[in-house]
């Protein structure tokens, strides 16, 4: 449940790069340089309720561990896959519908932040997204 609260992303690494091996034309880049995505998560055993909000839209996406769903992106790219829990990491594995290249993401809470991996062939971009609520659970 270290996943649980609002997310903000505050800095990039290679995120330019990343987009454009994604094949995401410059105008589009330009503006996801400034997003200023926000990700909710709440997790009830393997349900995951992903609730993403930015400049250019907001979405809930509710997914199971290991069970494979498909995904749209900001700029209209479909995925298909699956999120697994790899001890303290959040493992996305998923396949770009119009080529089948992989895309494969890694959330991990580092130093009180939550540092997305995002991976395509041979590059590699990190979004770094400090806490801005965090939910509590009492039981």
């Amino acid at each position: 449940m270290a996943f649980d609260g609002t997310w903000k992303v505050d800095r990039n690494e290679n995120y330019e790069k990343f987009m454009e091996k994604m094949g995401i034309n410059v105008v589009k880049r330009k503006l996801a340089a400034h997003d200023n995505l926000k990700l909710t998560i709440t997790q009830e055993g393997n349900k995951f309720t992903v609730k993403e909000s930015s400049t250019f839209r907001s979405i809930e996406i509710i997914f199971e561990l290991g069970v494979t769903f498909n995904y749209s992106l900001a700029d209209g790219t479909e995925l298909s896959g699956a999120w697994a829990l790899e001890g303290d990491k959040l493992v996305g594995k998923f396949k770009r519908l119009d080529n089948g290249n992989e895309l494969n993401t890694v959330r991990e809470i580092i130093g009180g932040e939550m540092v997305q991996t995002c991976q395509l062939p041979n590059l590699i971009t990190l979004r770094l997204c400090p806490i801005t609520s965090l939910k509590l659970l009492l039981r």
